[in-house]
């Protein structure tokens, strides 16, 4: 039987691992659709091509295989940039598959047409054509360029007649994962092995290419072994148990956070960056550590981002490359004043609930209410930074947020797309209501994939982060209030369940009831308008 371009680019990625696939049909992708479902690959109807971006996200870190966003021709690409956009800078691996027509079409035909590949290059690690007769060797660069250093989103455009018609090429071998790397012996790694040795006052932060190389347990025992204390940002949260009395939780957003951290950064006589990425860091990260303090850095590739300098780059994956600085140095006590306790003492006085409702109790209760193991995503917003400095995270890739580009939006599709591939496991999305308002189509497809989900809507009728911005700048507040939606009720009337909340005790008996139910719950916790004053 003869093999269609599109089915062999299915059989490909399926090969690769991918087993779903996101977004909304339109006639220049049936072909792949089509083919996407006969090689295994589920697709799932969104209501919005970002949207889809993220359930692929969500399903990526439920199970490590990267998800395939599918999109038709101009507005169906156009509605998935930001997604595109937030897995380039996020570091996650998505599959970008797109309709177009066929190049002599493109000539004379100009409905919805624009160039793909020209509007994606700045936000894809590479973007490639199909082309009869040379599809497999397409598909195994665009599969080595999703993973190679950091992993990112790849593009492929798929003109019909390549889509529909026949080719004589079979799918080869997917490209092997590149083998974990470490640095060879020589002066970078003897260097860095002897500013440890000597250290008495070292710190660690660990982010985001930390948790793509699972080198969680490595962390750990390092840190416990030579006296490490470790700050993560907000995606590298629970890389170690923040119970653990080494860990110091998350860094990024959060002045009060910052105003106790930094200094400890001022002190330490050695930094060492875990696949620490400043992508995810805001301002005040920049050039966080005076020049001269020894800096060594453990990262997948070297960096060009010009917000801070290193002493030393250990090219590699974090795990291994721990090891082998390591080796032969002995373990130690550090820190003889028990400056790093002092400062993790100070952040949870910081960031307690208080006795007033608010968003720090939404947060308290509803993570006294859940296990350890359970999954969070925060929406972008002041609740984010809040939240990211208060929630206790177990465990890696137990709260997904977008640190890199900070869009709106996010938290409820990622939620989604875990809780599809781990149906029994506890998930919340965190939200605040215009966030939410984004989103509200995306609680229809949750409705009809049957997903007990639990969303947390932080009702307060304002962009609160940009008012409370514009009243720091003594600005008046425009374009920030909006009037009341009654979420409950369109909970209700998308096929799921709402609840208002006004208390923390009511809100700790729904969400009990909300985790047993087959259906999506939204509890709508009704704050103070200005109810992040001061808490962050």
């Amino acid at each position: 039987m003869s093999t269609t371009g599109a089915e062999l680019i299915a059989a490909k990625l399926a090969a690769a691992g991918a087993r779903m696939a996101y977004g909304i049909p339109g006639g220049e992708v049936l072909a792949i659709v089509d083919a996407l479902d006969r090689a295994g690959v589920r697709f799932v109807l969104t209501k919005h091509e970002t949207a889809a971006g993220f359930f692929a996200e969500g399903g990526w870190h439920a199970t490590g295989a990267p998800g395939i966003l599918v999109a038709t021709l101009g507005p169906g690409l156009a509605n998935a940039v930001n997604a595109i956009a937030n897995a380039h800078q996020d570091r996650v691996p998505l599959i970008v598959l797109t309709g177009c027509v066929d190049a002599a079409d493109a000539e004379t035909y100009t409905h919805q047409v624009f160039d793909h590949q020209a509007l994606l290059a700045p936000i894809v690690k590479a973007s490639f054509r199909a082309t009869r007769g040379s599809l497999d060797r397409m598909l195994d660069k665009a599969l080595t360029a999703l993973w190679d250093g950091q992993p990112g989103p790849i593009h492929i455009d798929v003109p019909i007649g390549v889509a529909e018609g026949d080719t004589d090429e079979t799918a080869g071998p997917v490209p092997a994962h590149p083998a974990p790397s470490v640095p060879a012996p020589g002066a970078d790694l003897d260097t860095a092995r002897g500013w440890l040795a000597g250290s008495h006052q070292p710190l660690a932060i660990a982010g985001v290419d930390a948790v793509n190389d699972a080198a969680g347990e490595a962390i750990r025992a390092f840190c416990e072994a030579h006296g490490v204390p470790l700050v993560t940002t907000y995606k590298g949260k629970g890389l170690i148990d923040e119970d653990h009395p080494l860990a110091l939780g998350g860094a990024g957003l959060s002045p009060k956070a910052d105003a106790l951290l930094k200094p400890l950064v001022d002190a330490a006589d050695l930094v060492l960056l875990l696949g620490y990425d400043p992508i995810e860091m805001r301002i005040g990260w920049r050039e966080p550590w005076p020049a001269g303090k020894h800096v060594v850095e453990i990262a997948p590739a070297a960096r060009y981002h010009g917000m801070h300098a290193t002493s030393v780059l250990l090219r590699g994956a974090v795990g291994p490359t721990l090891e082998a600085l390591a080796r032969d140095v002995p373990a130690r006590e550090t820190w003889p004043d028990g400056e790093p306790a002092s400062v993790r003492s100070a952040l949870r006085e910081q960031f307690t609930a208080g006795e007033a409702w608010g968003p720090a109790q939404v947060f308290a209760t509803v993570r006294a209410g859940l296990p350890k193991e359970a999954v969070a995503t925060a929406d972008s917003g002041a609740h984010r930074i809040l939240f990211s400095q208060m929630w206790t995270t177990h465990h890696p890739r137990t709260v997904l947020q977008s640190t890199a580009l900070c869009t709106m939006g996010c938290a409820v599709p990622i939620a989604a797309g875990y809780k599809l591939q781990h149906p029994n496991a506890p998930v919340v999305a965190f939200v605040g209501d215009a966030g939410l308002e984004m989103a509200l189509g995306e609680l229809a497809t949750i409705r009809d994939l049957g997903l007990g989900l639990v969303i947390v809507v932080l009702v307060d009728e304002s962009l609160a982060l940009i008012e409370l911005k514009q009243r720091g700048q003594q600005r008046p507040s425009v374009g920030v209030e909006f009037g009341a939606t009654d979420f409950p009720a369109v909970a209700r009337a998308l096929g799921g369940h709402g609840v208002w909340i006004d208390d923390a005790e009511t809100l700790a008996v729904e969400l009990d009831a909300a985790l047993g139910r087959d259906t999506f719950t939204v509890l709508a916790a009704r704050i103070d308008r200005r109810a992040y004053d001061g808490t962050f």
